[in-house]
């Protein structure tokens, strides 16, 4: 089977790919500042609303931008040959302005409505998490379609621009934090790279998706959803995200406190690990399979999840944190290239559902994370009512216990996958399957 290869000479795929790393850039910044941040809406906006239960609240905010990724991409996957490449992108830079807008407007729009302060954050979080949505709406499968024959590799190129986003994010929140420079300034920050990559699409011709050069009907993509094995793979995508994408928003909150360091500059660190990694993944996909790269990355992830929970030191942290970040490393991008790889029919709409699965599953994880902190900081104090009553050391060192048992419950996660990917890579090495699937392979 041949791809349409020589319809893209009409297109800039330099300058395509620039636009879709700028978009991703922005998701990451987004993304690391809301974690960095986390403490401040807390202690500013949350404990004065309810302290015992101010760090689920924290988690539900954290939580809902995923849930807005996971509504946008759910229903402008199937809209997007309709809708267009650019209007969606344009789309995604407004509700990143509009979100973080609210966010640090927070205060005045409560004062001067009916809404809580705490559902005016929420609906804020909410738009840029559809931002977020957006753009991974069109990227994706912009870059499918642009290298058919390199999925894999092209695909953790671009995602290596993620954690060049959290990098980004962590070092800029850092330094204006150095300046005493308020939460507000930090989040205003998202402002640049959304206002760039919206303004590039503005003269920029889109492709159509690797589904409509291929032929494939609208009705014929729907139908590659009864497929069972995708059920598989989209239940598996709820796993592999929550591994990489829920406890990269808990470190700074949880683990600044048991391993005597902020924990920004640990997941500063396992981003860019991840950005170099990313690079190489072709060679390693090719060596393993991109289901053996997976089952590789599930068992370094349990361990290094089990490992952070331990942690007690900055040594020790960053030990665990190389572990973990070399098994989430390649998990969301090769889930989308394996996608499109083994069901080419389903165009944009089975890639943008991968990642509706993998952001349902973070909108659950983090809330959930906040409850087992809270419930745990309630158990290590005694009581509510002792809870309540502790201060200095001993607040810190309850805290510090509760963040552990935060982090060791998503371990099982990524172990869980350990079966289901040891058996499709066992299935696939008996039956020879190739590295790429044609089109016309049922």
């Amino acid at each position: 089977m041949s791809y349409p290869n020589d319809k893209h000479v009409d297109y800039n795929r330099s300058k395509l790919f620039l636009l879709s790393v700028i978009a991703l850039i922005t998701a990451g910044v987004a993304a690391n500042i809301r974690g960095l941040i986390a403490g401040d809406l807390q202690s500013v906006f949350f404990d004065p609303i309810d302290k015992i239960h101010s760090v689920e609240m924290v988690g539900e905010v954290l939580g809902v931008a995923f849930l807005g990724f996971a509504f946008s991409i759910a229903i402008g996957s199937p809209l997007l040959d309709f809708l267009g490449m650019a209007f969606l992108l344009r789309l995604s830079s407004l509700c990143f302005i509009a979100g973080t807008s609210m966010v640090i407007l927070a205060e005045p729009i409560a004062s001067t409505t009916t809404i809580g302060i705490f559902r005016v954050i929420w609906i804020g979080m909410l738009l840029s998490g559809i931002g977020w949505g957006l753009a991974e709406t069109v990227i994706n499968p912009l870059i499918a379609t642009l290298y058919p024959d390199d999925k894999t590799h092209r695909l953790n190129v671009l995602h290596a621009w993620w954690p060049g986003g959290l990098i980004i994010g962590g070092l800029i929140g850092l330094g204006l934090g150095g300046l005493n420079m308020g939460w507000q300034v930090k989040l205003a920050v998202i402002f640049i790279p959304a206002l760039a990559f919206g303004c590039l699409t503005f003269g920029t011709k889109f492709p159509p998706t690797e589904r409509v050069a291929l032929g494939v009907s609208a009705s014929g993509m729907f139908k590659e959803l009864l497929r069972p094995f995708f059920l598989v793979w989209w239940c598996s995508m709820f796993l592999t995200a929550a591994s990489e994408l829920a406890p990269g928003q808990w470190v700074e909150l949880a683990l600044t406190r048991t391993v005597h360091m902020h924990g920004i500059w640990i997941l500063i660190y396992v981003s860019g690990l991840m950005f170099v990694m990313r690079h190489f993944a072709g060679p390693v996909a090719h060596r393993l399979s991109p289901v053996g790269l997976l089952w590789f990355s599930c068992l370094l992830a349990s361990l290094g999840l089990v490992l952070l929970s331990i942690a007690n030191s900055p040594l020790t942290a960053l030990l665990a944190a190389t572990v973990w970040g070399t098994g989430v490393c390649f998990m969301w991008p090769t889930m989308l290239a394996a996608t499109s790889e083994r069901f080419p029919r389903g165009g944009a709409l089975l890639m943008g559902l991968m990642g509706t699965a993998g952001t349902l599953s973070i909108n659950f994880v983090l809330p959930q994370m906040g409850a087992i902190f809270d419930h745990a900081k309630i158990n290590f104090a005694g009581g509510e009512g002792a809870f309540k009553a502790l201060s200095g050391d001993e607040l810190q060192s309850v805290l510090g216990m509760a963040a552990q048992v935060s982090f060791r419950s998503v371990a099982i996660l990524p172990a869980l996958l350990l079966i289901v990917f040891g058996a499709i890579w066992f299935y696939d090495r008996r039956r020879g399957r190739p590295q790429k699937i044609a089109p016309d392979e049922e």
